[in-house]
């Protein structure tokens, strides 16, 4: 038997050494702190004013919903961080679930909203140190610009603020918000809550939407996951812990600012901490807020720049920007470029458009991209991607995503035609840019590898559906193995990794197998993000794999070649794999899910319906020694080549067959009889010892799996139909598989 020792002759070298991975050092503590951090601002030292006058003393409601409908947000966001802790934020997430184009409309949608934030900030600095300095009311966006030129400079020369400053500010902002809530609770008049509800219910809704960006910075953490110590654990309760400890300031503080200000005093107000701690405390106390608003927003804005610039910056170093916007200053290693830019469009933006409309862009844009992180736990999850396993899982699945999706749709409608039409904008604007210069972009998303038909409409061009199948994944991975594969093998197994028995798999791929040798290869799927070159050393697991493989094949005297790849299109390299080695079969290990939706399918649905061999599905329920096997027809197939397979397992473990058929209690004992006469003649040509059993039931999922507790191997064909509800999620599974007392094989024939 020949092995293929592909782990002591790796195939792809190393260019950099050994790479550096981010030290976790960041406790739970500090990630909540940092999260507040994201969110202590212009949320609440500038907007409840300018929302209250769109609901009411309701404000604080507003504020209650907005929260429950960023939560959907939270949890994705925290279970996408954990399965790439180190990949940078949503930007790579919704690019690596539905590719370039929409990685694109991304990027620009966040670094959009961060700066649009940032300059919502600046606005309000201006106003706050406008009590502090006597500045004409018509000069504070000025003061603002300046101030944006300082921020620039610090951002250029690679001046960070340092931790611990900053939670020496969200110490300070807390505790004078804490303070205010102390004395001012007690003096809320009812009289000044009336109305509650000062535009009905819509006017709530709206303002829901838009104060949705004040919670906008709870995900900035997922940025930093590499950094976290225990991040399956940390990372989402930060997120929950600092989202449920900002839910109750902003909705209390909201409060009191309705219950001790007039409506008609705070709708037109931009520092309502200041004005409020002016009337509780007097001017002494409102100064003091005010210099606590000053130091809180422009720390905001500062981190806001710093955010937002490098979205394009990643962007450009993808191809999905012009190369020089990737640029980094020789001296100061920063991104010069995309700085001076977004400084640049805050500038417009503080210049040109007032607060209100400022907020509204702001929450529209965080709005459509919270939209697409819902989207992507969807699309991850229902293509099972080999490397999509995340510690941390969202609960609830998929109801709290599609809450989160059905939810900022409903906000995007409320925000009006303005924000909706700018986020239509936006998207055009980046299918444009896409067009333009994402032509070059190496990486291809999950959904344009296995979505179908209506997904590849809306996303892509139908009419280069091979180049979006194949792309280029040979070139990386597969023409390395090129004259290693057994090119005579009857059958291969790709491995995966998540396998109960490896050993037992490629046992069953002997059983089928009608040829002399059996070509097994262990797959390992990576990020397209993340390098095939840190993966060049060897591997304790597969070295381990390979030595198991290599004495199951002397004890069974099967000729086994082993080698093993790394991949960033996991499906791709299988495919091809059935190609160079022109086999039979392919056999897969499975879980019982292999059905394929409407927008997405798994990577087995897909390669069911594209590669070129048949194909089988392994489901171990642990049994070891086959002795009896039972082979459950579906209507509709050629039962001739299923019984030519269940023979050749049969004669490999010197097993015998039951052929099962599961008939309806009306059908006629003369249908039976032509039934049983029918099978007993097929079954003449197998040299197996076998049987004929026919049972009438209405429910042939429960008659099988009560019948296959006596078997141990239930053998199937693919299902014919799916029910809607797997058509449309792509979470279907098979229920005969599912409920099934011992092992299942599932064949899928060309010719049937």
């Amino acid at each position: 038997m020949h092995l293929g020792y592909y782990l002591k002759k790796p195939i792809f070298k190393a260019n950099s050494g050994n790479l550096k991975k981010l030290e976790r050092s960041l406790s739970l503590t500090s990630v909540i702190a940092i999260s507040i951090g994201g969110m202590l601002g212009s949320g609440i030292f500038v907007l409840p004013g300018l929302a209250a006058a769109k609901t009411g003393s309701s404000v604080w409601l507003a504020y209650l919903l907005a929260a429950v409908c960023i939560l959907p947000a939270a949890l994705s966001k925290s279970e996408l961080a954990t399965a790439m802790p180190s990949s940078g934020g949503t930007y790579v997430y919704i690019e690596r679930a539905f590719g370039p184009l929409l990685g694109t409309i991304a990027g620009i949608g966040l670094w959009l909203s961060l700066l649009l934030k940032s300059a919502f900030a600046l606005v309000g600095f201006g106003a706050y140190l406008s009590i502090l300095v006597n500045i004409e009311a018509g000069l504070t966006k000025y003061i603002a610009l300046i101030f944006l030129v300082v921020i620039l400079f610090l951002n250029i020369l690679g001046v960070k603020k340092v931790g611990k400053v900053q939670i020496v500010v969200v110490t300070i902002s807390l505790m004078t918000l804490g303070l205010i809530l102390i004395f001012g609770l007690p003096k809320v008049s009812p009289a000044l809550l009336d109305p509650f509800l000062l535009k009905g219910n819509m006017g709530l809704i709206s303002t829901v939407a838009f104060v949705y960006i004040s919670y906008a910075g709870v995900t900035k953490v997922a940025a930093i996951a590499g950094e976290i110590k225990k991040p399956s654990k940390n990372l989402p309760r930060a997120m929950i812990l600092s989202l449920f400890i900002m839910t109750t300031i902003y909705v209390f503080v909201a409060f009191v600012l309705v219950g001790n200000i007039p409506l008609g005093s705070l709708e037109t107000d931009i520092k309502p901490i200041y004005t409020v701690a002016n009337l509780l405390g007097g001017n002494y106390i409102g100064y003091i807020a005010a210099g606590v608003g000053i130091v809180t927003l422009i720390s905001m804005a500062n981190s806001g720049v710093l955010a937002a610039s490098r979205f394009p910056f990643a962007m450009a170093i993808d191809k999905l920007l012009p190369d020089f916007m990737g640029n980094i200053h020789s001296k100061y290693l920063t991104p010069v470029v995309t700085i001076v830019m977004t400084c640049l469009a805050m500038g417009l933006v503080i210049l040109f458009l007032d607060v209100e409309k400022i907020a509204k862009l702001a929450s529209a844009f965080m709005v459509m991209m919270f939209i697409l992180v819902n989207a992507c736990v969807i699309v991850l999850r229902e293509t099972s991607a080999q490397w999509y396993n995340p510690p941390y899982r969202s609960p609830f699945y998929p109801f709290v995503q599609l809450f989160g999706i059905i939810s900022g749709i409903i906000l995007l409608v409320f925000l009006g035609v303005g924000p909706f039409m700018a986020v239509l904008s936006i998207i055009t604007l980046g299918i444009v840019i896409y067009f333009k210069f994402g032509k070059n972009a190496t990486r291809t998303g999950i959904l344009r590898k296995y979505g179908h038909r209506p997904a590849l409409y809306l996303f892509y061009k139908r009419k280069n559906r091979n180049q979006i199948t194949y792309r280029n994944n040979q070139s990386t991975a597969l023409q390395n193995l090129e004259g290693k594969l057994a090119s005579d093998a009857g059958v291969v197994v790709p491995l995966l990794g998540n396998e109960k028995s490896p050993e037992m798999l490629v046992e069953i791929a002997a059983a089928i197998n009608k040829r002399d040798k059996i070509q097994a290869v262990n797959i390992t799927e990576v990020p397209n993000q993340t390098f095939l070159d840190a993966f060049s050393g060897e591997n304790p697991r597969i070295a381990s794999l390979e030595r198991r493989i290599s004495r199951l094949g002397e004890s069974k005297q099967i000729a086994i070649d082993f080698e093993a790849v790394v991949t960033h299109e996991m499906s791709d390299t299988i495919h091809e794999l059935s190609d160079q080695t022109h086999c039979d079969w392919l056999v897969m290990g499975w879980n019982g899910r292999a059905h394929s939706g409407i927008l997405v399918s798994n990577p087995i649905g897909w390669l069911v319906t594209h590669i070129n061999s048949d194909f089988a599905l392994f489901k171990d329920d642990g049994v070891r020694y086959v002795s009896k096997v039972l082979l459950a027809l579906r209507p509709g197939r050629k039962d001739k080549n299923f019984i030519a397979v269940a023979d050749r397992i049969c004669r490999f473990y010197g097993a015998s067959l039951t052929l099962l058929h599961v008939v309806p209690e009306s059908t006629k004992q003369e249908t039976i009889s032509a039934m049983d006469e029918n099978s007993k003649k097929l079954l003449l040509k197998v040299d197996t010892q076998s049987e004929v059993r026919i049972i009438k039931n209405d429910d042939s999922i429960t008659a099988v799996s009560k019948e296959s507790a006596s078997y141990d191997l239930l053998i199937l064909g693919t299902p014919q139909t799916d029910n809607w509800l797997s058509v449309l999620f792509g979470t279907g599974r098979d229920k005969f598989a599912e409920k099934s007392a011992c092992s299942v094989l599932r064949l899928t024939m060309k010719d049937v």
